[in-house]
């Protein structure tokens, strides 16, 4: 009986993700009734070549026997009813977590759904991005969404989820705690944080269907200043912030505010169109493996943006893809950041879609700033670091004002 053989000689290439964002991050990365899932970066890809690099003490095939003795003495054994897809589900996603990498996951086809959809910023849940520390195996909150339910209950970026609906969140994985997360909308997850490694809060958040257009632009200082703020890095970004670099061009706007605060990551091929607003063939990103670099990407296309004096605002919540942006404008001079360090996501997953439509989303690579940086667990230092005013009550933005005052100089 080989019930457990997994389909890995069918598969082909979907995307590929940077989380966070996003989405880490996704990743990422991205979201899932409300919470990112995988946070991270997601490279679009168009080959049907899988990637060839595999550890050396790793066999092409693996002896399943010792999993079929396992199989059998649970069916045999066991008191109660087992069901074949959840047990092949549970394999594969087994697969994915013994990477020891808290981006490499295996999604079915339901979670797959799921994760395509809330990429693109439609999903019912509290409105939070995710990710899962790999050294603690805890929940950590990249950052609530602007004026969702889970901002408007006081979750905070860094805040560690340590119960949900009352059972322990400790060493779960991202899809789990987001399927716990889940619910109707107008229902009640109840979650226990832990901020700053000390103080205990509990949350109660009612659940709501969430819509975010990835990008909103406005002039502001009597139309003297493009203020562009970029969500996510999804399928409408590109076009979306392409038409406010036009608008803030027409309008011969003296400087641009690009808000990438928040913002948990996404598509890597459109963090590298965003950045050639700003950039004509310059240097965006280098991917690394095994320290060795396999691709470069460049800016290309038209740069309205070009020579235009701008601040990026960024802060913990900011990872992946946004932070590929943003450390491409610093590095190349097109720039300045104020706010807050960035999340620290200096990985790459490919989405490798299987024919039953589930995707295993798996680390490939390290992504590395213009000048050779990778950020991984580091971040992005601000060129002026504004701590954000967080006054209950306050409407006031101060690092906000901050670009502003900056780009007046």
């Amino acid at each position: 009986m080989k019930l457990l053989r997994l389909p890995f000689k069918r598969e082909h290439k979907l995307k590929t993700v940077l989380n966070v964002l996003g989405i880490t991050a996704l990743t990422l990365g991205v979201f899932s009734t409300g919470v990112l899932v995988g946070n991270g970066d997601i490279r679009l890809t168009t080959d049907n070549k899988t990637n060839k690099q595999v550890a050396n003490s790793v066999p092409n095939d693996l002896d399943y026997s010792s999993v079929e003795k396992v199989y059998d003495s649970l069916r045999s054994n066991f008191d109660g009813q087992l069901d074949e897809a959840k047990l092949l589900d549970g394999l594969k996603e087994g697969i994915a977590a013994a990477s020891g990498d808290p981006y490499t996951e295996y999604m079915n086809t339901e979670a797959a759904q799921e994760f395509d959809g809330d990429l693109n910023g439609s999903f019912t849940g509290i409105g939070a991005e995710l990710t899962r520390d790999p050294e603690t195996k805890s929940i950590v909150v990249i950052a609530p969404i602007a004026g969702f339910p889970a901002e408007r209950a006081g979750m905070r970026p860094k805040d560690v989820i340590a119960e949900i609906d009352g059972k322990t969140a400790f060493d779960v994985t991202i899809t789990e705690a987001v399927k716990r997360i889940r619910g109707e909308a107008g229902t009640v997850v109840k979650l226990k944080i832990i901020r700053d490694q000390k103080e205990q809060i509990d949350l109660e958040i009612t659940r709501e269907k969430i819509t975010i257009p990835s990008v909103t632009h406005k002039t502001l200082e009597n139309g003297t200043i493009g203020y562009l703020k970029i969500a996510r890095f999804a399928d409408d970004t590109v076009e979306l912030a392409t038409t406010a670099a036009e608008d803030f061009q027409a309008q011969a706007v003296k400087g641009v505010v690009l808000d990438l605060r928040s913002d948990p990551g996404g598509l890597l091929d459109a963090a590298v169109k965003v950045s050639s607003l700003w950039l004509k063939n310059k240097t965006v990103l280098t991917e690394r493996r095994d320290g060795e670099v396999i691709k470069t990407f460049n800016s290309a296309g038209r740069s309205p943006l070009e020579g235009i004096p701008t601040v990026v605002l960024i802060n913990g919540g900011s990872a992946s893809a946004s932070e590929i942006t943003a450390g491409a404008l610093k590095d190349n001079n097109a720039a300045t950041l104020i706010g807050e360090k960035s999340f620290g996501k200096g990985s790459v997953q490919q989405l490798i879609k299987f024919s039953d439509a589930s995707v295993l989303k798996v680390t490939v690579a390290r992504w590395y700033t213009p000048s050779g940086k990778n950020i991984d667990r580091e971040g992005i230092a601000p060129d002026q670091e504004i701590k954000a005013d967080v006054t209950p009550g306050s409407a006031a933005d101060n690092q906000l004002d901050a670009a502003l005052m900056e780009l007046k100089k």
